[in-house]
């Protein structure tokens, strides 16, 4: 008979993982105009995960959680108005960050790395290019503002993410949480 997990069970990781997400996304570090967050951190973890749609998934719940005005964005805030803000750029760049990074899910720790930079790169191109057009900014002004200073902290998440993806993948597994 074949293995086969109830759609209510197979929402499971991407929900739990939203309400993770949730919690580490107002979370933060000063760290100039822009915030230092845990939140890609989980992004990355979810796609790792859960591929290219549970990453999105995921990604969009909390989206969709902080407009309707829940304080899940960083410094706990939320509500449409953060969607726009100098921030929303890189709010909105979850959706790419979260399908991208979910790419490498299977294709052993370079694909998952390489997806997991790539999405990256969008992230920051989304995010600058918004902070740019809000502040008016260069794009280059806005990448040493709002990129450079984030370089190591996404380099050490990313480096957790692929370090602790098995582990997580393996613990969902056995609660018949997810399938491969």
């Amino acid at each position: 008979m074949e293995n086969h997990i109830s759609p209510a069970r197979s929402m499971a990781a991407p929900a739990l993982l939203a309400a993770l997400l949730c919690v580490a996304g107002p979370v933060t570090l000063p760290a100039g105009p822009l915030p230092l967050s845990l939140a890609t951190l989980v992004i990355y973890l979810a796609s790792g995960l859960l591929g290219p749609k549970g990453g999105l998934l995921t990604a969009g719940v909390y989206l969709a959680i902080g407009a309707v005005g829940l304080p899940v964005f960083s410094g706990f805030a939320g509500g449409l108005g953060q969607l726009f803000g100098p921030t929303g750029g890189y709010l909105l760049g979850y959706l790419p960050l979260a399908f991208l990074s979910g790419l490498g899910k299977g294709r052993g720790r370079v694909g998952q790395l390489l997806a997991m930079l790539a999405g990256t790169a969008l992230l920051y191109l989304m995010g600058s290019f918004w902070y740019a057009l809000r502040f008016g900014t260069t794009l280059w002004g806005s990448v040493v503002v709002c990129v450079l200073p984030f370089l190591p902290g996404d380099g050490v998440k990313i480096a957790l993410a692929l370090a602790f993806t098995p582990a997580l993948k393996r613990a969902l597994e056995r609660a018949g949480r997810m399938e491969d």
